[in-house]
């Protein structure tokens, strides 16, 4: 791991979390616990940032979640993560595996209809693929041509994205068409709420991140991966910080704890 030295004040930043009563740490996926690749099913996490996870779930008073914009059976099969830490996909709306199933006839129908037209519309252009969910079809276009890529989601964008009971999120290099609203920041404080968290970590890099990051006040504390601007008030270049900052918070929090731990 390749990780370099973390700015003193994100350093000190960690160190205020790691002693709060009630800790959730939570994550986004692709481009924060794991590098952007080209093929999202290649999307390996890195190892250091699962082991700093899970041992952070180990921990009393600590809540662990992962909250993802791919579909939930997806990122559980990538992640590896067990049940300790808490797996929320497609962008906050997938909460547990029997999602799907419980949409209704109109919205099953809507999701079938888009991916049969954005197959015909973008899905055959170089580089363009389709990604479908329970509830959403994304269009990826990291691997297209810049020209084609643009093309292709000025089309969607102008297309399906228009219609009645379809909600729009975009991404880097991806629109994603849903037929639920989906809302990271909603799915982060449901999971606040259930830890009942004295203070929150929230690490993301993307647009959709930003949901999330509005949320948080006070003790919380937002990281953005990456360059571009964020509401984050910290940032890392890259997802081998991240390994370093939640190894960090591991070994802090639990020797926090330990310390004052009854003899």
């Amino acid at each position: 791991m390749s990780g370099g030295t973390l700015p003193v004040s994100l350093q000190q930043a960690v160190s205020r979390l790691a002693d709060t009563p009630r800790l959730l740490v939570a994550a986004d996926y692709d481009g924060t616990l794991s590098p952007i690749v080209a093929d999202p099913a290649l999307a390996a996490p890195r190892p250091e940032s699962i082991q700093a996870l899970r041992s952070l779930a180990t921990l009393p008073d600590t809540t662990v979640g992962v909250i993802s914009g791919r579909a939930l059976r997806d990122l559980a099969a990538l992640s590896g993560l067990s049940d300790q830490v808490r797996l929320i996909g497609s962008h906050g709306a997938e909460l547990d595996p029997g999602f799907a199933h419980a949409l209704d006839d109109q919205a099953q129908a809507l999701r079938s209809r888009l991916e049969s037209d954005l197959e015909t519309l973008v899905g055959r252009l170089p580089g363009v693929f389709l990604e479908t969910k329970p509830a959403s079809v994304a269009v990826h276009v990291r691997r297209a041509e810049p020209q084609i890529g643009e093309s292709a989601l000025e089309s969607v964008r102008s297309g399906p994205a228009r219609w009645e009971g379809v909600h729009v999120t975009e991404g880097k290099a991806v629109i994603e068409l849903a037929v639920v609203e989906t809302d990271k920041g909603e799915a982060l404080d449901m999971l606040r709420r259930q830890a009942d968290a004295t203070a929150t970590l929230f690490v993301g890099d993307d647009i959709t991140d930003e949901k999330a990051f509005v949320r948080l006040s006070g003790a919380d504390v937002g990281v953005k991966v990456g360059a571009g601007q964020s509401l984050a008030g910290y940032s890392v270049p890259d997802t081998a910080d991240v390994a370093v900052m939640l190894a960090q918070l591991f070994a802090e929090r639990r020797d926090g704890l330990s310390a004052s731990s009854p003899a």
